[in-house]
């Protein structure tokens, strides 16, 4: 039913990640198919397709008829280790089902603590359960290009906020207290670098990537502005809502305990390495062969971010 040619699939339409693909594709008057669990999408001018992309069958009924696809679905965060790669085997499965190209939308995990800013050329040194699912994700999509069996590119980011970014560490765990003007956590140290990226500066990159044949079969590092450390994207973000900064952090200590209680917590562990040292993404490659791309500076993006949270908080 859903082998119309279409120009663009979105896996996991209803994530951040995805929702900002869409909206930048439908802002590009590109035809657009939304796929995620629940089929329902909240943007207008676009096919909403629910779909299970953990079978085969699933995935190339979501991905039928497209020319590209982004892979922005991901099962439960405790889950990854059982259930993310056999969802990407399935997407590679559908995507080549429908000759089309795969766009990946990959985060920073596989290098494990870094030693300096990371690129793409950084050794994939990750030895905790979901950096070592990321790599055999990563290398399952470019054999399955090397082999010809289908194009993809994987595009990866740190940490991201904006409008619509809920999960991240920079969404609702801090945004929620802060729009209130109470205290809003940190993890980690609140003085080490970390490159974030914007959710619309990733959708951007991410249709870059889909769109350019030159990006095919390769990694790319995708731009983010200047890094912060946690008390400056706090502090900005406190002035954007207008409140006196409250500013406090939660350490590996407190974190653990309250893992004893919250399996999701408990999952942070393995990756708190992120911020308790510098987190620095080098994305001079994408520069180098497709900029220039100017992201969005902090302010703006910060200014934005506060204000989507506070109006969905009133809604």
């Amino acid at each position: 039913m859903m082998a119309s040619s279409i120009d663009h699939v979105v896996l996991g339409a209803a994530g951040a990640t995805g929702s900002a693909i869409v909206r930048y594709l439908v802002s590009q008057g590109a035809r657009v198919r939304a796929v995620s669990r629940s089929g329902r999408a909240d943007i207008a001018g676009v096919e909403s397709v629910a779909a299970d992309l953990g079978t085969s069958d699933g995935a190339r009924r979501a991905c039928a008829g497209a020319a590209v696809v982004y892979h922005c679905a991901q099962p439960d965060y405790t889950k990854w280790p059982e259930l993310f790669p056999p969802m990407t085997a399935a997407v590679i499965d559908g995507a080549a089902a429908a000759e089309a190209k795969l766009v990946f939308a990959d985060n920073l995990y596989m290098y494990g603590p870094p030693d300096g800013p990371m690129s793409e050329q950084t050794p994939l040194r990750a030895t905790g359960s979901k950096g070592r699912t990321r790599i055999a994700m990563a290398d399952a999509l470019l054999s399955a290009h090397a082999e010809g069996k289908l194009r993809c590119t994987i595009g990866r980011s740190s940490d991201y906020y904006g409008p619509g970014g809920l999960g991240s560490t920079a969404g609702e765990t801090v945004m929620n207290p802060l729009v209130r003007g109470k205290r809003a956590r940190w993890l980690g140290s609140l003085d080490q670098p970390h490159t974030l990226n914007y959710l619309d500066d990733m959708a951007r990159a991410l249709v870059t990537l889909g769109e350019r044949d030159d990006a095919d079969g390769e990694v790319w590092h995708l731009p983010a502005a200047e890094p912060l450390t946690g008390r400056e994207f706090l502090t900005q973000a406190f002035e954007a809502a207008g409140h006196p900064p409250r500013i406090g952090v939660a350490s590996r200590t407190t974190i653990r305990i309250a893992g004893l209680f919250s399996p999701l917590l408990r999952e942070l562990d393995e990756t708190l390495y992120q911020f308790e040292r510098p987190f620095v993404s080098d994305a001079s490659k994408f520069q180098a062969t497709f900029g220039p791309f100017e992201p969005t500076p902090h302010a703006d993006g910060i200014q934005r971010t506060v204000d989507w949270f506070r109006r969905h908080y009133a809604a």
